[in-house]
């Protein structure tokens, strides 16, 4: 699998915390049409996310402390980066199982893994397309699972009503990071420059403020 989104191709967001940093990828649509198209295994570890959904497209960063999840990011690294992300239902779960993860996650790859001063590992992700739980395969050293993926629904072409729609959702996350003190006005750069309507409404759904169990349901019905 290629990885097509280098350093220069993604825009870092300060402000969004006092360490934490945003991450937007700037995607072309030949890079989604090549997303879209990428070979994925059948079988991948999966890494459970805490107060968070992944949605394609969108790159974020994730501390990584449990053990499990060390030994599987430091083994995916070390060969194609390709992993599945899949939300637990109960965040405070420290070793969560298949049955504690929702069914329905994000083919990720890992673009970079980072040691952090205070001994921690960051890990920058970036979501490639929708994959669904099958079967389990295994729960150690990490889990590892039979997986299907699946893409979003896209418009085949776009009509007036559609681009206004797209218009009319850029206008107003436009004027909700204007009144929102604590995103970075370079988010504004990022939304505008948006071409893709199905990113954009992945983007935004990963952004908005709400509890992980809507955000798992927008992502459903994407």
């Amino acid at each position: 699998m290629s990885d097509f989104l280098s350093e220069n191709d993604w825009v870092g967001l300060t402000g969004m915390g006092e360490e934490e940093t945003e991450f937007i990828p700037l995607i072309s649509a030949e890079d989604e049409e090549r997303m879209d198209n990428e070979v994925v295994p059948e079988q991948l570890p999966i890494l459970s996310l805490r107060n968070n959904v992944l949605f394609p497209g969108v790159v974020i960063p994730i501390t990584v402390g449990r053990d499990k999840s060390i030994k599987l990011i430091q083994d995916a690294y070390k060969t194609d980066k390709i992993i599945g992300v899949v939300s637990q239902k109960d965040s405070a779960l420290e070793n969560p199982g298949f049955p504690d993860l929702f069914e329905i996650g994000t083919v990720a790859q890992i673009i970079k893994m980072l040691k952090m001063p205070d001994g921690s590992t960051t890990v920058i992700i970036q979501g490639k397309k929708r994959l669904k739980l099958i079967s389990p395969i295994q729960e150690d050293p990490y889990l590892k699972a039979q997986i299907e993926t699946f893409l979003d629904d896209k418009p085949k072409k776009f009509d007036k009503r559609l681009i206004a729609l797209f218009d009319s959702l850029k206008d107003m996350a436009l004027k909700i990071i204007k009144q929102s003190p604590n995103i970075p006005s370079e988010a504004s750069f990022a939304i505008k420059n948006i071409e893709s309507s199905s990113f954009l409404v992945n983007f935004i759904s990963s952004h908005m403020q709400a509890e992980i169990e809507e955000k798992a349901k927008v992502f459903w019905k994407r």
